[in-house]
């Protein structure tokens, strides 16, 4: 699995309108419950809040992957949002979070989240796709930022 083929255009979410850690993994599950990905809203949001209360995903560079394992999702997924603003997300760097990948992994699964995870933290480390990811103002783009 690659982060192109879980990337889809109906869990992008462009302009962020959160302004804290919570919210943005709130606003960030939405686009999950509608497309019938995630059955429980509320049980996802705080499996995903729980993981953060372990360690923080705001890996820096202006980038989150917050992630979760849960029984409520059914098919593992990539939520992709873009926040112009910026928020706290108690990145390793300090500083604000304008890039946000929510992965979102059945329970029963084998341990592809984290292959993912690992493919997308070798991306981001690339400039030149977070320049792409900041600047793109469609869906296509966000898709041609990894081909």
């Amino acid at each position: 699995m690659e982060i192109k083929d879980v990337l889809n255009k109906k869990l992008m979410i462009l302009d962020l309108q959160s302004s804290s850690k919570e919210d943005v993994v709130m606003e960030l599950v939405k686009p999950l419950v509608k497309e019938g990905i995630v059955t429980e809203e509320s049980h996802f949001i705080k499996t995903v809040m729980d993981r953060e209360a372990q360690s923080t995903t705001g890996i820096g560079m202006g980038i989150a992957i917050p992630h979760g394992k849960s029984s409520v999702v059914t098919e593992p997924s990539i939520v992709f949002g873009k926040s112009q603003k910026g928020i706290d997300y108690e990145a390793l760097d300090g500083e604000p979070s304008y890039i946000f990948f929510l992965i979102a992994v059945p329970e029963n699964s084998d341990d592809q989240h984290l292959r993912v995870l690992s493919q997308l933290s070798r991306s981001l480390m690339s400039e030149e796709i977070r320049e792409k990811l900041l600047k793109a103002t469609s869906e296509e783009e966000v898709l041609k930022a990894f081909q």
